[in-house]
């Protein structure tokens, strides 16, 4: 069997250590600070152990992601202003554009408003899952003018989603490299990752990104890209398949804290 690899990083000012399967995904993480190692595989319990041994100092609690306290639960009561529950899809677009709408000359195309028509696509998708146990919230804002297009919560987990237009367009993906059509490529996939380690700092729970794109002449891939999900707008349903990861319980209150302003002011 394949050993476990360990990872040291440091996010959001917190020394941190990744046990990680030899694919690259994490499995566990050792946080000095909390003296806790949260296992997000159970069954991988020992070898996770086994692997931070040399690490380990004095003694730790080791289990799942902590589900948050009842004061936390309590949340669900916010008021309007800090309530991210409401937020159309696109929404930084949609207050952005009514506050300058551009010229929208035929030529010169906003680029703000293909940038909002995936968005609204991807997130009329997403909600399309509520219902079966799933909450999508759309345009969760980050410190630094950045933001979560969409947040995916349900049985499978959660997933940062985050809506590409690239209608009739080739998407050629050298990770962390994305180039849609003629365009020049950008680190599109890192920043995807960046967002979601933030999202999995606010909220104590893992979070995998995912790239939805909406309607694509076609994608070409140079090899399968490290820990994000490449999706069309289309197959983003089939994510209500995946389960076995969270309980129901476990979805509403990180639900509850999701929504919360004040839960992504400090990552």
């Amino acid at each position: 069997m394949s050993a476990l690899r360990v990872v040291p990083a440091r996010r959001h000012g917190r020394d941190r250590l990744y046990v990680c399967r030899p694919d690259g995904s994490r499995i566990a993480w050792y946080d000095r600070d909390a003296g806790r190692v949260d296992l997000l595989a159970e069954d991988e319990r020992e070898r996770v152990l086994e692997a931070l041994g040399p690490f380990l100092t004095g003694p730790v609690a080791v289990g799942p992601p902590p589900v948050p306290t009842p004061a936390e639960l309590a949340r669900l009561t916010l008021h309007p202003d800090d309530d991210l529950a409401p937020n159309r899809p696109g929404e930084a677009l949609l207050i952005a554009l009514d506050r300058d709408p551009g010229t929208g000359h035929w030529l010169r195309p906003d680029p703000r408003r293909r940038a909002l028509l995936a968005e609204q696509t991807v997130g009329a998708a997403l909600d399309g899952l509520e219902g079966g146990g799933w909450h999508a919230l759309h345009s969760l804002p980050l410190p630094g003018g950045d933001r979560v297009h969409h947040l995916l919560i349900g049985p499978g987990g959660l997933f940062a989603v985050h809506a590409l237009y690239a209608r009739r367009a080739r998407v050629r993906i050298a990770d962390p490299m994305v180039a849609v059509g003629r365009r020049a490529a950008e680190p599109l996939l890192r920043r995807l990752r960046d967002r979601a380690d933030r999202a999995a700092f606010a909220l104590t729970a893992e979070v995998r990104p995912v790239l939805a794109l909406t309607d694509p002449s076609g994608v070409t891939l140079t090899a399968v890209p490290r820990e994000v999900r490449i999706l069309s707008a289309a197959d983003l349903p089939g994510l209500a398949r995946l389960g076995g990861v969270l309980k129901p319980a476990d979805v509403e209150a990180l639900h509850a804290m999701a929504r919360d302003r004040r839960t992504w002011e400090q990552v």
